[in-house]
């Protein structure tokens, strides 16, 4: 039994392992949104709107919603890593969906109700980061192993 784990695990690419890892931090993520104490300012907290001040890590401004999607994105995520293709898939456009959510967030009035997910400074620069992280990720481990090495 343990060598079939071991087999299956072993067949698991590095695009398929990223794809895992970042659903796994997002579903996380999500959890921890709702839950008090890790998320300050919980009983604020709106469904959809700017004037939610949940926060979590006391950082990172949150909503059900935004709640909702990073745990919808880590299930995403989770599920992609079935298939490299998908994997990738998962990356790269998650990666620009956080590029394009970035961009948004630095175009509008985070005061405004344009700001419905809603999002701070502080999220404006993880969504960069992340956009860029999984892009590179799903880039670089797509690279094609030569002949007669390991990947």
């Amino acid at each position: 039994m343990t060598e079939i784990h071991r087999t299956a695990g072993a067949a698991r690419s590095r695009l398929q392992q990223a794809s895992l890892i970042v659903g796994a931090v997002f579903l996380l993520v999500g959890v921890l949104g709702f839950i008090p104490g890790i998320t300050t300012g919980y009983g604020a907290m709106e469904f959809a709107e700017h004037h939610s001040e949940a926060m979590l890590l006391g950082v990172f401004q949150v909503s059900v919603l935004h709640n909702l999607v990073h745990l919808l994105f880590g299930i995403t995520g989770i599920v992609a890593a079935q298939a490299p293709s998908t994997a990738r898939t998962f990356l790269i456009g998650g990666g620009v969906v956080y590029l394009a959510l970035w961009v948004y967030g630095l175009a509008i009035d985070l005061d405004s109700d344009a700001n419905f997910v809603p999002v701070n400074t502080a999220d404006n620069w993880l969504h960069l980061a992340l956009g860029l992280g999984m892009t590179a990720l799903g880039i670089l481990l797509t690279r094609r192993v030569r002949p007669g090495t390991t990947p």
